[in-house]
């Protein structure tokens, strides 16, 4: 499988996740927690909101929207309105990159 480089290292700091638009692959979010990299989907589930545009404290990402959250690592809707969770992807560190297995296209 095809590994996707999302971005350096030291991009993502810690309460300060970053953004990967969508490309042949869904918009992603990349977290740094406490020295852990993760990546999940950026899209809230409850509204279409980007969730880098929200709140990140800790392991929880807050959707800017209507204030619902998920838990980092597992993508378990932890607030609500939010209750379907995220997409979770399998971070690899690369060459000081944070990679995933490239996802399959994005859904219509």
């Amino acid at each position: 499988m095809e590994r996707l480089r999302l971005c350096p290292i030291g991009d993502p700091q810690d309460g300060e996740p970053v953004a990967i638009p969508a490309g042949t692959y869904p918009p992603l979010a990349v977290y740094n927690v406490d020295g852990q990299y993760y990546v999940t989907a950026n899209t809230c589930t409850h509204g279409n909101a980007q969730l880098t545009d929200g709140y990140q404290d800790g392991a929880t990402i807050e959707c800017p929207y209507h204030g619902g959250a998920f838990d980092i690592p597992s993508g378990a809707a932890t607030t609500y309105p939010c209750q379907i969770p995220l997409k979770t992807y399998e971070v690899t560190i690369e060459d000081g990159w944070v990679t995933i297995d490239a996802p399959g296209a994005p859904e219509s």
